[in-house]
């Protein structure tokens, strides 16, 4: 079983309701989507073919208890739920960060997904698979990445069909690094009485000039 693999680094997380927690990442090579904001655009082709016994000894090296699986997108590999199934068999804590465009439900139900829906700034929004929004259970998370007012409506609307399975401190509302400031965000959710969490991409701010293995 091999995967693409970019990077495999520990630092602290820095989304999620994780953040500012230590944790190993391993980010896989590939994704479907191309958001006009990625911060990432060097996983979308960049990686080298690692055995999967591999890829659990470079973990294993950093002796840490949580791992996130992320991207590119993940689920574009199609070992990528064998690999979450084996971390977590040997007792990791495993967070999975997807787009939300591909099936979650290939996923162990152990495995935390943290599944982003796409806001219209994204230019990927027709994406969405709101099929996934059923499966997710109330361990996992659901993020929405905020650029502009318009976005934020969209994220309203979409709040709707969530149900009441998924807790508010599970509903992420993320504003755009260098785009919207995280103060009117906050403004904004205060003002619509919003039931979500605010969250703030911790790794920019302790590690500005950083763009990998943050």
């Amino acid at each position: 079983m091999t995967l693409l693999v970019n990077e495999i680094f520990f630092s602290i997380q820095g989304e999620s309701t994780w953040a500012g927690l230590p944790f190993v990442f391993i980010r896989l090579t590939g994704c479907n989507l191309r958001c006009r904001y990625c911060d990432t655009r060097y996983a979308y082709e960049q990686g080298e073919r690692l055995e999967a016994d591999d890829v659990l000894q470079k973990v294993a090296a950093f002796a840490c208890p949580r791992v996130t699986i992320t991207g590119g997108e993940p689920l574009l590999q199609d070992h990528t739920p064998d690999l979450a199934a084996r971390l977590l068999e040997k007792g990791y804590r495993v967070t999975l960060e997807t787009n939300g465009s591909l099936d979650i439900g290939c996923l162990d139900r152990r495995c935390v997904r943290i599944m982003d829906i796409k806001c219209p700034s994204s230019g990927m929004h027709a994406h969405n698979r709101l099929s996934n929004v059923p499966l997710l259970g109330p361990q996992d998370q659901v993020k929405f990445v905020v650029a502009d007012k318009a976005d934020f409506q969209f994220a309203l609307e979409k709040l709707e069909t969530l149900g009441s399975h998924i807790p508010p401190e599970h509903i992420l509302f993320s504003p755009v690094y260098n785009a919207l400031p995280a103060d009117r965000l906050a403004d904004w959710m205060l003002g619509a009485h919003v039931e979500a969490r605010l969250q703030m991409q911790l790794h920019k701010y302790l590690w500005p000039n950083e763009e990998r293995g943050v």
